[in-house]
């Protein structure tokens, strides 16, 4: 932002030292130019003078000397013909037969005005000429034409216009520097509200000076601090809350469950209530397991964004032990869990070994009391560039695009006839779990039949 708001204000800048210094160049130069015109007609006019004189008197000496003097004097040629267009004088280098002097003395000798001098500029070269006829009325006795040079009056025009430049380019650089202060004023504080958000962003406290940039800048700074303090305060209580959760509904679900238990002697026979409240008892249970792991996955991604340390494990052999610990599991269901194939190299990803056993058993449990009973569970991993993605598969009835789309949300459970009863928690922590150490779990349609699910991680980058 700080560039192009440079290239803005620079620009606009350069336009208004432009927009100054070319009509004065313009005028400069027009000026040069008119006092070239005025010198030379003026000494054009007084050789008319002498000219007429000339004539009048038939001595022609005295002109003649008058314009060989100036001739040595300027460097300038003069030419001066009769009626007859034969020549009085011809001094400097000009003589009546040139073709630009003749064209100069007929149209003269009709009256005709002298072409108009061009605007002089530093690259100006070669002659002015003038002409004037020389009578009064319509009585033409002669013509006087004058060869001016523009050498020195566009060298005059150079030292003006490197005056005007110099001047120009001062005041541009004096822009220039205004417009990167001005730009460091507005931006710096932008940078600085950019590094407090990606300090909240990562759970850390916002420190954005609240008395630098423009007042509605310094407004947002303050905001920025603010939220900062109420995100942490939230993070805090987060804390808070699974402590004292884990604590204080731990407790009494215990103490209820002992007084459950205790009352089992006292049953007489299959008491369906007794029943019906130990099942109750126990969703209470894994209810409350799932809500404090959910809420201890989102506290870790809270520390890990604010720069805890990241853990690693070897991922094929934690994948290896749960498939080990969840067959006999899968044996009672009816179904079989096939390890996965063995592969010579470890592959250590960024998740602690007891995150990932976590994940492992949520994916595990899931297709070992949903694909049903003679469903093949098989497992299987593969590093790529920079990730490394596990995979669980199962050839059961697997779940529909919306469901598919829908299993990691909160509370929801796969319907169906049959369906075990649980929690509807366990793909959602297992979800906020890989999303907090970088990853992404991604429910997919297996073929011909069934639910595949991959989870991707970082690979441990070593050091």
């Amino acid at each position: 932002m700080r560039t192009r708001l440079l290239v803005v204000l620079v620009a606009l800048a350069l336009a208004v030292v432009a927009a100054f210094a070319v009509p004065l160049l313009t005028a400069t130069a027009e000026q040069r130019t008119q006092q070239l015109v005025i010198s030379r007609t003026a000494d054009v006019d007084r050789f008319v003078v002498l000219a007429q004189q000339a004539v009048d008197t038939h001595d022609p000496a005295a002109l003649a000397g008058d314009a060989e003097r100036y001739a040595q004097l300027y460097g300038e040629g003069v030419v001066i013909v009769d009626a007859r267009r034969l020549p009085l004088v011809q001094t400097g280098g000009l003589t009546a037969g040139d073709p630009a002097v003749r064209t100069l003395v007929e149209a003269a000798m009709r009256n005709e005005p002298a072409p108009r001098v061009e605007r002089l500029s530093p690259w100006s070269a070669g002659s002015a000429y003038f002409a004037r006829p020389v009578g009064t009325g319509t009585r033409v006795s002669g013509v006087v034409v004058l060869r001016a040079s523009v050498t020195a009056a566009a060298a005059d025009v150079t030292t003006r216009w490197s005056t005007i430049g110099a001047g120009a380019l001062l005041v541009a650089v004096v822009f220039v520097l205004l417009a990167v202060v001005l730009a460091r004023w507005m931006v710096r504080p932008l940078h600085e509200l950019e590094t407090g958000v990606l300090a909240v962003a990562a759970g850390h406290r916002a420190h954005v000076p609240e008395r630098a940039g423009p007042r509605e800048l310094r407004s947002l700074a303050a905001e920025v601090n603010r939220m900062s303090e109420a995100v942490l305060e939230a993070a805090e209580q987060q804390h808070r809350l699974v402590a004292d959760a884990s604590h204080q509904l731990r407790n009494p679900m215990a103490a209820l469950r002992l007084r459950v238990d205790s009352l089992a002697g006292r049953i007489e026979g299959d008491d369906r209530t007794y029943r019906a409240t130990v099942a109750e008892v126990e969703r209470l249970e894994k209810l409350l397991d799932g809500l404090l792991a959910l809420a201890l996955a989102e506290s870790t991604a809270t520390r890990v964004a604010a720069g805890g340390a990241d853990e690693a494990c070897d991922l094929a052999s934690v994948l290896a032990e749960r498939v080990d610990a969840w067959r006999p599991a899968a044996e009672d269901a009816g179904s079989a869990i096939v390890p996965p194939p063995g592969h010579d190299e470890p592959v250590t990803v960024r998740c602690p070994e007891g995150e990932l056993a976590q994940i492992l058993d949520v994916l595990l449990d899931n297709a070992v009391h949903y694909a049903g009973r003679g469903a093949k569970i098989t497992t299987d991993w593969e590093a790529g560039s920079g990730t490394a993605t596990l995979v669980v598969r199962d050839d059961g009835p697997g779940l529909s695009t919306e469901d598919r789309a829908r299993a990691t949300e909160r509370f929801w459970r796969a319907g169906g006839e049959g369906a075990p009863r649980g929690t509807g928690l366990g793909l959602a922590i297992a979800h906020q779990q890989v999303r907090t150490r970088g990853g992404v779990l991604e429910l997919r349609q297996a073929l011909p039949h069934g639910l595949e699910a991959r989870v991707t991680l970082p690979l441990e980058v070593p050091r």
